[in-house]
C-alpha cells in the first residue's frame, strides 16, 4: 500500500493539484513545433564544438572566454536576435591562459607525468629541473579545518614557520599519498525511479544555527550547510570565500619568497589517471603569484612520494608556460533578446554560464548548458513564435569564482542583496530559468521552496513525461546562477538532471570534454527549455514568486583571520 501511495505521488507529483494543473494553459501546438525543430533540426551539438573543440576551455578573464563569448554574440546576430551583446558588470581581475606545459620524471628512471598547472600560479623560466621534497600542508584530518578560517590560518602560519629556509630551489609535494580502493559503484548513473521519487520528497527540517557576521567558519553540521545559499547569505559566502583567499595568499607569497620551484599536488576526487585542475593563486590584480603548481594524476603523484619518502631522490623536469594579464580587468556577460509583443517591458530570461576550468574544455561544465540555452533561442526565433513577453539569454561570466556575472547582473538590474532594494525591473521579470549540472537530461525542476509553481510547472512538464521529465522537489539546490535570482526574491530555477559521470569523472576535470557529452540530452533539454520560456513568455501572469528576503544585517568593524 505504501509502495502503491508513492507511485500516485510521484506519477504526477501532479496528482494532488490536479484542479490548479487543469486551469494551467499548455500549448500543444507549439509544443509539437518545438520538438521537431529540437529532435528534426538540432544545431546543440554543433554549438557546443565550437565553445569547446575551437574555443577550448574559457577561464574566467582569459582570451577564449573572450572569443567564445564573440562568436556567441556572432552567431545570435546571424540569426536575427536582437541586440546580442557583451555587457559589462564591473572588475574581474587578472587573465590567465596557458600556453604550454611538460613535465617528466627523468630519476631514478623515466616516466612522463600527466598533470595540469593551476590557474592563476605562475610559470617557469623555460624547463627547469629539481629534486623533490615531501612538504605535507593538509592531513586527511586538518583538511576540514579549510572550512574553520581560525584554524586554518594557525595551521598556515605553523607550516611555514616549520618549513622556512628549506624548500627553495625543489619541487614541492605538497599532498599525502591517499589509498585509492577499487570502485564500488559506476561511475555513470542515470535517475532511477526510485532515486527520482526521494529527490521528490520534501527535506527533513533543520533548524539553523545563527549566522555570525561576517561570516568566520561554515557550520558544523553539513546539513546546516544550505542556509549559507539561501536567500540573503548569498553575500555572506562570498565574504567568507574572500577571507579563505586572504590567508592562502600569504601561503602563495611564502612560496614565492622561499624560492620554490613548483608545487605538485594531487586532488582529492580523483582516482584512475583523472586530474582535477581548478585554482592555486588569486584572479585579483595585486595578489601574490605563487610558484607553478601543478595537479597530476593521483597514482604518478603516489610513486612521486613514494620514491621521495624512501629517500630516493627524484628529479622532475618541467616547463610550464603561463602568461597572466592584468590589462583588461573587466568581467562581462553575453546578453541577446528576442522582444516580446503587448507585455514585451516584462521578461522571462533563461541562462547558463560561459566560463569554465581549463584542465578539459569545459564540456559539461558548462559548454553543454550554454548550448542548450543558445538551442533554445535559436528554437524560439526559428519559429517564430508569438510571445507577450520580452525573452532574454544570458551566458555568465565567473560562475566559478562565486556567481560574479549573474550576482552584479542581478543587483544592477533587479535588486540589491544586501539591502534588498529593489529595482523596476523587479516586478517585470516573470522567472529565470538556468542549466549548469552537467549534460544528462532534464527529470524534472527545483522548485526552490516555492511550492506557489507546482501546479504551474507540472503542467507544462506534462507533454515531457515520456521523455523522462516528470519530477518536481520543493527541495532547493545551490551552486549555480539561478541563486541570484532566489536571492533577491525572484522566480530563479534550476532543472534536475541525470547525474551520468558529472560528478564522479567530468566536474572541472581533464575529461570535461566534448565525448562526454549525450547528443540525445542535449536535444531533449534545449526542447524542455523552449517550452518552459516559450509558456512563461504566454502565460497571462508572472510566476509566482516568493516574498522578498530581509536586507542582511550591518557588517561589523571586527577583523576576521586572515583578512588584511
Amino acid at each position: 500500500m505504501k509502495a502503491a501511495l508513492r507511485i500516485l505521488a510521484s506519477g504526477v507529483l501532479i496528482g494532488a493539484a490536479a484542479p490548479a494543473v487543469a486551469q494551467e494553459r499548455v500549448d500543444l501546438l507549439a509544443i509539437h513545433r518545438i520538438k521537431t525543430e529540437a529532435f528534426r533540426n538540432s544545431q546543440v551539438m554543433d554549438h557546443l564544438f565550437f565553445l569547446t573543440d575551437v574555443h577550448g576551455p574559457r577561464l574566467a578573464g582569459s582570451p577564449a572566454y573572450r572569443k567564445a563569448a564573440d562568436w556567441s554574440v556572432g552567431t545570435m546576430k546571424k540569426w536575427g536576435v536582437a541586440d546580442p551583446r557583451l555587457e559589462t558588470w564591473g572588475e574581474f581581475g587578472r587573465g590567465w591562459t596557458l600556453e604550454r606545459f611538460a613535465a617528466h620524471m627523468v630519476a631514478p628512471s623515466y616516466m612522463p607525468i600527466a598533470g595540469s598547472p593551476l590557474a592563476w600560479s605562475a610559470g617557469t623560466q623555460g624547463a627547469v629541473k629539481a629534486e623533490t621534497i615531501i612538504a605535507t600542508l593538509f592531513t586527511d584530518e586538518t583538511r576540514k579545518d579549510r572550512y574553520d578560517l581560525e584554524k586554518l590560518a594557525a595551521l598556515i602560519e605553523a607550516w611555514m614557520t616549520t618549513h622556512r629556509g628549506k624548500l627553495g630551489g625543489r619541487i614541492v609535494l605538497i599532498d599525502p599519498v591517499r589509498e585509492l580502493p577499487p570502485p564500488t559503484t559506476a561511475a555513470s548513473e542515470r535517475y532511477a525511479p526510485e532515486a527520482l521519487e526521494t529527490i521528490a520528497r520534501a527535506p527533513e527540517p533543520v533548524p539553523l544555527d545563527p549566522l555570525e557576521w561576517p561570516i568566520v567558519r561554515l557550520p558544523k553540521d553539513e546539513r546546516k550547510e544550505h542556509q549559507m545559499y539561501t536567500p540573503a547569505p548569498i553575500e555572506m559566502t562570498a565574504d567568507f570565500w574572500l577571507r579563505q583567499t586572504r590567508i592562502f595568499d600569504r601561503l602563495n607569497a611564502f612560496l614565492r619568497d622561499e624560492g620554490v620551484v613548483a608545487v605538485l599536488t594531487a586532488d582529492r576526487r580523483g582516482d584512475g589517471g583523472l586530474v582535477f585542475a581548478e585554482e592555486a593563486g588569486s584572479w585579483e590584480r595585486g595578489a601574490p603569484i605563487p610558484p607553478p603548481v601543478v595537479a597530476i594524476q593521483p597514482e604518478q603523484y603516489a610513486r612521486l612520494h613514494r620514491l621521495t619518502d624512501r629517500k630516493m631522490p627524484v628529479t622532475i623536469e618541467l616547463e610550464v608556460r603561463a602568461r597572466i594579464d592584468e590589462s583588461d580587468p573587466e568581467g562581462f556577460n553575453v546578453v541577446a533578446e528576442i522582444p516580446g509583443g503587448r507585455k514585451r517591458d516584462e521578461i522571462v530570461m533563461l541562462g547558463a554560464h560561459l566560463d569554465s576550468w581549463h584542465a578539459g574544455t569545459g564540456a559539461t561544465d558548462n559548454a553543454a548548458g550554454s548550448a542548450v540555452v543558445l538551442e533554445a533561442l535559436r528554437i524560439l526565433k526559428v519559429l517564430g513564435l508569438p510571445m507577450d513577453r520580452t525573452v532574454r539569454l544570458a551566458l555568465w561570466g565567473s560562475e566559478e569564482q562565486g556567481l560574479f556575472g549573474s550576482r552584479r547582473y542581478v543587483a544592477k538590474h533587479f535588486a540589491d542583496p544586501i539591502t534588498m532594494k529593489t529595482r523596476p525591473d523587479h516586478a517585470r521579470l516573470a522567472g529565470y530559468f538556468n542549466i549548469d549540472n552537467g549534460s544528462g537530461k532534464i527529470r524534472g525542476v527545483y522548485l526552490q521552496g516555492n511550492d506557489m509553481v507546482r501546479p504551474i510547472f507540472a503542467a507544462w512538464l506534462e507533454p515531457f513525461h515520456d521523455l523522462g521529465a516528470a519530477t518536481l522537489t520543493i527541495d532547493w539546490t545551490g551552486g549555480t546562477d539561478h541563486q541570484s535570482f532566489d536571492s533577491v526574491g525572484l522566480p530563479g530555477f534550476q532543472f534536475i538532471q541525470d547525474p551520468l559521470d558529472y560528478s564522479s569523472r567530468t566536474h572541472h576535470s581533464n575529461l570535461d570534454v566534448y565525448d562526454h557529452v549525450q547528443p540525445g540530452d542535449l536535444m531533449q533539454a534545449s526542447a524542455i527549455m523552449a517550452s518552459f520560456v516559450y509558456h512563461a513568455a504566454t502565460r497571462p501572469d508572472l510566476l509566482p514568486r516568493k516574498p522578498l528576503p530581509r536586507p542582511l544585517p550591518p557588517k561589523k568593524e571586527t577583523a576576521a583571520a586572515g583578512s588584511r
